[in-house]
């Protein structure tokens, strides 16, 4: 036998290996009828049972029952719902209210008075369910407190003079302000509404059950429930606005505020960011001069402050 003739053969050998070696091609799935499902007619005889006019109101459960009474049996209730369903018959009967979908709020400011964020937090009382309501207006991109209002009862009209006070005394120019809050009675109530449209101001809502919405708020009444001096309960509300006399001043001026590069909210509210970092920065050198060996990462710099502020930032493609 000659080398082509053996190749050929041994080809083919091979061929025929590779052919049986196949898995069997799957059968195509052919779905069978069930032996106890209704025949056409018996599916139409029940579908115009249940179209007959004196079962138009009643549900498919009373049909079964009054045909059962009435000695007769179409099918069981499941079945009827689904034939029901087959031709599109079973749907909600009742007017459902669909709220729309909330939006979730996102906020940029990339210097003071651009957006504040406001609250109110309970301070306990002496006496079992007595407590003082601080109303507290922060600017969240200098974190400094505006206004603040300790009063004894939560109030829409106090709110509205708290406002009043704030926006007049920070200078606020129409459509220039957005003011976040949570969905609380006062916040979301129609006299501050009504002021916030007077003065041209833009007004956010957090989302209901959202937690994370307002977090400047937040954070600056975990520092003002964390101070040292700050009491479980206090005696008066004499006593607690004493405490606020003594607590914002501090904060606005004295704490040196993690995200603001260390910086007190009073330096970044009034625009005296580059002359701290200056004094910093020249303070920094001359240790470095001192000692260059101790600063590993070469000459130090002052922190940087964040560039915006953001409540909910947006995604990479939303942000102008």
């Amino acid at each position: 036998m000659g080398v082509r003739r053996a190749c050929e053969v041994i080809g083919a050998a091979r061929a025929s290996w590779f052919r049986h070696q196949r898995p069997p091609r799957p059968r195509k799935y052919v779905k069978r009828a069930s032996p106890r499902a209704l025949s056409q007619y018996e599916r139409q005889t029940a579908l115009d049972t249940l179209h007959q006019e004196r079962f138009c109101d009643a549900s498919v459960r009373e049909v079964y029952a009054t045909l059962l009474d009435e000695g007769r049996y179409v099918a069981s209730v499941s079945t009827m719902y689904r034939i029901l369903r087959s031709v599109e018959e079973v749907r909600e009967r009742r007017r459902v209210a669909v709220h729309p979908p909330t939006v979730k709020p996102e906020l940029v400011a990339t210097a003071p008075r651009q957006v504040w964020s406001w609250d109110i937090t309970k301070l306990l009382g002496r006496q079992k369910w007595t407590y003082y309501y601080l109303y507290v207006i922060l600017d969240i991109y200098s974190r400094y407190v505006v206004g603040w209002l300790l009063a004894d009862r939560e109030c829409k009209t106090l709110a509205r003079l708290l406002f009043e006070e704030t926006t007049a005394r920070e200078g606020i120019l129409p459509h220039t302000l957005t003011i976040h809050a949570d969905r609380g009675s006062s916040m979301t109530s129609k006299p501050v509404a009504f002021l916030f449209a007077d003065l041209g101001v833009t007004k956010s809502h957090s989302r209901p059950h959202v937690s994370n919405d307002n977090p400047y708020s937040e954070s600056q009444f975990k520092t003002l429930k964390y101070r040292p001096s700050f009491p479980e309960r206090f005696d008066s509300i004499e006593q607690a606005r004493a405490f606020c006399r003594e607590f914002f001043p501090w904060y606005n001026n004295e704490h040196h505020h993690g995200g603001l590069g260390l910086l007190t909210p009073a330096d970044v509210h009034h625009g005296r960011i580059e002359e701290r970092r200056d004094y910093r920065r020249d303070i920094l050198h001359a240790a470095y001069e001192a000692h260059p060996e101790r600063f590993v990462h070469g000459k130090p710099e002052p922190l940087m402050l964040p560039e915006a502020a953001y409540i909910n930032r947006p995604e990479e493609g939303k942000i102008a």
